[in-house]
């Protein structure tokens, strides 16, 4: 089945007095005792935006249970597009063995017709990358963008605020039409205990700002991609020996046509990947033509500026096409504040600006 058999679907904004799900699609410490003020305080901030949380039957059985249990994951997404009092659905982590769902989704015809027929608010980043990857498949438009845990259950008095903006743009009447450099960025929480609740993360004026690396400073595109290591992880068994199999059997990863005239997106996870692998990542994507015929690439900022530099030098060498737009030091992925790219929506860059205009 071919994305282009399928229409696309962008589903509506979320509404005070809606239910939202929360899904434990990959690790599942949200059920963990050391992730319970995560959940109170997230509760909170959904409650105080009129929302109503409902968290999936399998969402807090806890990181082994889920471990084991693919099939427990995958019913409760599945059960969250049959149940049509929900209206949005917010991944509650990353993680890295997603891809052991889509059996479970991809050879079910009532899931499939569920995700046509009731389109949803979808949002989570890393290994989430995985489903969005299926649901760009089935033709619905999703958000590489805010999960529970790290946006809702921030350890701050408030979210970040280029954060909760991102989050407040999934509400009706909030919709965002364009993203700027976030002013200020912040390195990673050494402390996520209980007893960090109400401390502030150690923030830095952002220098920098959006970087254009090389190629034309205008250019556009339809947005797709995701966390780089998932990609990485799908075409080859360095992960896990059968998850390019998988991937290769439900013909997830965009063939070369599919890509197109779209502007690329990725970025680095919390492992912070060596320049060595750094490399090999971006290699694995140009072997599969992939730059041959994007129309520009956004690259998010690393977190806490791992290998900035390192990583630059890569893209252009690696690439090695110096009329290809690349945009560096994007706020989306695991650097924090981040914002949310909706998959399928036009990207329209504009470097002289130094401003991305979204547009369906």
């Amino acid at each position: 089945m071919s994305r282009k058999d399928r229409k696309v679907q962008y589903p509506r904004k979320l509404r005070k007095g809606d239910k939202v799900a929360i899904v434990s699609l990959s690790s599942g410490m949200l059920g963990e005792d050391f992730c319970s003020h995560n959940i109170e305080i997230g509760v909170k901030r959904l409650k105080e935006y009129g929302l109503e949380p409902v968290f999936m039957p399998n969402s807090l059985k806890g990181i082994e249970y889920l471990q084991g249990h693919p099939k427990a994951r995958a019913k409760d997404l599945k059960d969250a597009f049959l149940d049509d009092s929900i209206a949005g659905i917010i991944c509650a982590i990353g993680g890295d063995d997603t891809y052991r769902l889509l059996p479970y989704l991809m050879e079910d015809e009532e899931f499939i017709g569920a995700v046509e027929k009731n389109p949803k608010l979808f949002s989570g980043f890393s290994d989430t990358t995985i489903n969005h990857l299926m649901f760009y498949k089935l033709g619905l438009s999703t958000y590489y963008g805010p999960n529970f845990i790290c946006e809702l259950g921030e350890m701050a008095d408030e979210m970040l605020p280029y954060s909760k903006k991102a989050f407040e743009s999934y509400l009706e009447g909030n919709e965002s039409s364009e993203i700027v450099s976030s002013e200020i960025w912040y390195e990673e929480r050494a402390d996520f205990s209980r007893a960090a609740i109400g401390t502030d993360r150690i923030a830095h004026k952002e220098e920098r700002g959006f970087e254009l690396l090389q190629g034309g400073e205008v250019f556009q595109g339809e947005l797709l991609g995701g966390c780089l290591e998932s990609f990485y992880d799908i075409l080859t068994t360095t992960r896990y020996k059968d998850e390019k199999d998988v991937y290769e059997k439900y013909q997830l990863f965009p063939n070369k046509e599919e890509w197109r005239g779209k502007v690329l997106f990725i970025e680095t996870c919390e492992e912070k990947p060596v320049p060595e692998l750094f490399e090999k990542e971006i290699i694995a994507l140009k072997d599969r033509g992939v730059f041959d015929v994007i129309n520009g690439v956004l690259v998010g900022k690393p977190q806490d500026e791992a290998y900035y530099e390192e990583y630059k030098e890569i893209l252009t060498k690696v690439i090695d096409n110096e009329k290809l737009p690349i945009v560096y030091n994007v706020n989306f992925g695991h650097a924090v504040p981040r914002c949310a790219l909706q998959y399928g929506v036009v990207a329209k860059v504009d470097m002289k600006q130094k401003k991305i205009y979204l547009d369906k």
